[in-house]
């Protein structure tokens, strides 16, 4: 059996382009797409498996070469999707996995498969999720960036899997990747519960939502489970999720989210990316901490409670 990278690529907001665009003409924007990530691919040696509707599936015997496939991929479609409109914009999410594959009848099998289809799930737009046997193989001088998001379960894995998250943003600074890695340790002690709940406070509006209830979003939108009005909040701002036994949050808003823990005042400043909340902290909608007319949310954690948000 051949040890490979095996890379899962998928396409977000396909079904909002059929809306958009209707089924003849959202097929071939998609099919487009697809190909011209499968173009990525050969280019750096890999090979295309199969092309799955919105997604592809490709491997490469060099894995230094699938890191370099991946980021180049993210970097040229973010370029590509500044002058898209917003309802026609659709984002790259990938996982990556290191390991041994069978291939038959023009299709593979093996855990490292798998495992790369799921993180390809888990992640995010915009993201690229890799496990340990992919970072691990990376050279000391390598410039691809990484940070640990420590153990995950995967569906249908017995295991946990220890994956990172590939950087590959030329604006994601170094001192962001060290404030990650200093709040790490912090995160909920092995002796204490991990926390069911997240509770948010604005002014005179306070919710509580159980990790069953998630995601929710944050904003000026009526629609909003947590409603902030404020001009300089989007309808749509932050979105918050469980994933993997962990809080996300999610910028998608215009103007962009900050989040600042309270134990160190480390600030994560997102547009259109998004990051672990490690601690209790707070969330400035649409301006910096700096400015303290911002509308800022503060967050904390707390066991499982009974009763509905208020």
């Amino acid at each position: 059996m051949a040890e490979v990278t095996v890379v899962f690529a998928d396409l977000t907001g396909s079904t909002a382009i059929f809306e958009s665009l209707g089924n003849a003409k959202a097929t071939q924007a998609i099919t487009g797409l697809t190909h011209w990530v499968g173009k990525v691919c050969h280019a750096h040696k890999g090979r295309v498996v199969k092309y799955l509707g919105d997604g592809v599936l490709a491997v490469f015997p060099v894995n230094s070469q699938a890191l370099d496939a991946v980021t180049e991929m993210q970097r040229r479609h973010l370029d590509r999707l500044r002058s898209w409109p917003d309802p026609l914009k659709m984002r790259l999410q990938i996982g990556m996995a290191r390991g041994q594959i069978v291939e038959q009848d023009g299709d593979c099998f093996g855990d490292a498969v798998n495992v790369a289809s799921r993180l390809s799930d888990l992640s995010g737009p915009d993201q690229i999720l890799a496990t340990d046997a992919v970072i691990n193989q990376l050279a000391p001088n390598s410039p691809v960036r990484s940070r640990s998001l420590g153990p995950m379960t995967i569906r249908g894995r017995v295991e946990p899997c220890d994956v990172h998250r590939i950087e590959w943003q030329n604006e994601v600074l170094s001192d962001f990747l060290t404030v990650a890695a200093s709040l790490a340790p912090s995160v909920f002690s092995p002796s204490t519960a991990p926390p069911e709940r997240i509770e948010l406070s604005w002014l005179d509006v306070n919710a509580s939502f159980g990790v069953e209830q998630l995601p929710v979003f944050l904003g000026r939108d009526l629609d909003a489970q947590f409603v902030v009005q404020d001009p300089r909040v989007s309808r749509k701002h932050a979105k918050i999720e469980w994933r993997a036994g962990k809080f996300y949050l999610q910028d998608v808003s215009s103007y962009g989210t900050s989040v600042r823990f309270g134990g160190t005042g480390a600030v994560v400043t997102l547009r259109r990316q998004e990051c672990v909340l490690l601690q209790d902290g707070e969330i400035a909608m649409g301006g910096p901490f700096e400015d303290f007319t911002v509308p800022t949310v503060s967050f904390r954690f707390s066991a499982a409670r009974a009763g509905r948000p208020k």
